[in-house]
């Protein structure tokens, strides 16, 4: 049952989002940037946890769920540290994630002869 449930947020997500890019002028690059924001956002103000822990992957893995890590890893380090927590806790939230992109990105990029457009 946690796969279909999983399935249709994330199908839910992806289909709005995809409607946004039909409808509307607003660049891919905007989009992304506004789902991590609306993340942060919607954990900030308590419904993304719950949603997360009904839904699973289907809500994590897109980038909601990015802005959601980065708002949790702010919320800890800002806990801990205080002002200070708010500059470090999204990195450290955020950085296996990060890394992992960067590191596969690299490796694709030398196994596939990619081209500038």
């Amino acid at each position: 049952m946690i796969f279909l449930k999983a399935f249709i947020v994330g199908g839910i997500i992806c289909a709005l989002v995809q409607i946004v890019i039909d409808k509307t002028k607003v660049t891919p690059a905007r989009i992304m940037v506004s789902l991590v924001c609306i993340g942060v956002v919607l954990g900030a103000i308590g419904i993304y946890e719950p949603l997360t822990k009904w839904a699973g992957c289907g809500a994590t893995v897109p980038l909601l769920g990015f802005g959601n890590n980065l708002w949790k890893g702010m919320k800890e380090a800002i806990d801990e540290s205080g002002f200070l927590g708010l500059f470090k806790g999204g990195f450290t939230a955020s950085a296996v994630g990060i890394s992992g992109a960067l590191i596969f990105g690299y490796l694709s990029a030398l196994i596939f002869k990619s081209k500038m457009k």
